[in-house]
Order: structure tokens, then C-alpha cells, then sequence
């Protein structure tokens, strides 16, 4: 069983990390279309989420590591497929986008566990 409290907390914390994502992204004086955009918001919310309401017991770094990765994988396996246009092969396009989506896996659980001290309730 999860709190509200968690769920909110992770899943706003996945949308501000897909806000940040685009935003460096589009660091360099790129523009991104709008359905990458989209994804990119949606993939990182879908982070925050899976992770406010996972009962997985794994330490909390663990934890948010493993569920970034797995949640993540779908993008990076779509980001194969523009890696021609942004000068990345697609194998490095994919890992890329798979160590970032653990990063944030990691930066959503900090927050709420460590931060908002909104921690997995034991069973």
C-alpha cells in the first residue's frame, strides 16, 4: 500500500524532470518537435508515477534506479530511430537515453523518500 502523499509527490517530481529533460535538450539552440516533447514529459511523469506507487522493496537509490530504467526503456528504444538527425548513433542514442532515464529514476525517489521523507510504507 502506498500513500497519496508518495504518489503525488513522485509523479509531479517525473513531470518536472521531463520539463528539465526538454529544457536541456533544447540547451544547445535545438528545437524538438512537440510529439518529442510529449514523450518526454509523458516518460518522465510515467517514471514518477510507476515509482509513487511501486511496493517493490529495494533500498530507495535501488529502487528509483531500477524503475528509471525499466519505464525508460521504451524511449530509448524510440530514440533510436531520430538518432541520424542528431549526429548520435543509435546505439549511443539508446544508452544515452537509458543512463538519463535512470538518472531521473534516481532524482524522482531522492526527492520524495529522501526530501519529502515520503517513504514506502512497509507491508
Amino acid at each position: 500500500m502506498t500513500s497519496a502523499k508518495r504518489m503525488i509527490i513522485a509523479t509531479l517530481m517525473g513531470a518536472v524532470c521531463g520539463l528539465i529533460c526538454i529544457s536541456l535538450a533544447q540547451s544547445g539552440g535545438n528545437t524538438l518537435p512537440d510529439f518529442i516533447k510529449l514523450q518526454m514529459i509523458v516518460s518522465r511523469t510515467m517514471i514518477g508515477f510507476v515509482i509513487g506507487i511501486s511496493g517493490i522493496k529495494l533500498g530507495w537509490a535501488l529502487h528509483g534506479i531500477l524503475l528509471g530504467l525499466l519505464i525508460g526503456l521504451p524511449m530509448a528504444l524510440a530514440s533510436t530511430m531520430g538518432s541520424a538527425d542528431s549526429g548520435f548513433t543509435p546505439e549511443k542514442m539508446f544508452y544515452m537515453t537509458l543512463i538519463i532515464g535512470a538518472f531521473y529514476g534516481f532524482l524522482i525517489e531522492l526527492v520524495t523518500s529522501v526530501i519529502f521523507k515520503a517513504r514506502q510504507k512497509k507491508a
